[in-house]
Parts: structure tokens; C-alpha cells; sequence
């Protein structure tokens, strides 16, 4: 997988529902020190999947390409980068 990254998506506003565009990304909670482990979540042929440590729902959106979400804004971005 040299060359592929997995995207990271984080919940700082509490938001019930994130629509994203991809089925495969990682799980940050909320920015620090809010966050918790950082989790692989696969979605596999599902639509949904819920976050075991924070609980948000995320929802695959076809029309939604790469790190963009519904609402916007919820890409982690770390902030030693």
C-alpha cells in the first residue's frame, strides 16, 4: 500500500451524522485533546457504520470524492503537518 493514504476524519462539532466519500478511513473523535484511539473503520459493502469509541454514524455518499464531508469541515487535519 506504499503510496495510498487512508483518510482521517475527526467530529468536533457533534455532529449525529458525517457523510463521506469513501467506505475505508480512520477515525480521530475530536481534535485534541478531545480525540481518542485512532480507529480503522471499513464499511465493506454497507452504507453506514458507526464509530465503536465516539459513536458518530458515518454514511457513504457516492457524490462525495476523496477527504470531502456533509456537512464540511470534518477532514482531520493534523496539526504537526
Amino acid at each position: 500500500m506504499a503510496g495510498h493514504s487512508i483518510p482521517h476524519f475527526q467530529n468536533d462539532a457533534g455532529h449525529g451524522v458525517i457523510e463521506i466519500g469513501v467506505r475505508e478511513f480512520m477515525c480521530v473523535g475530536a481534535s485534541e485533546p478531545y480525540d481518542h484511539p485512532h480507529v480503522f473503520l471499513d464499511m465493506g459493502d454497507d452504507s453506514e457504520i458507526v464509530c465503536p469509541y465516539c459513536s458518530t454514524l458515518y454514511r457513504h455518499s457516492s457524490d462525495l470524492k476523496g477527504t470531502q464531508t456533509r456537512p464540511e469541515g470534518c477532514q482531520f487535519k493534523d496539526k504537526a503537518a
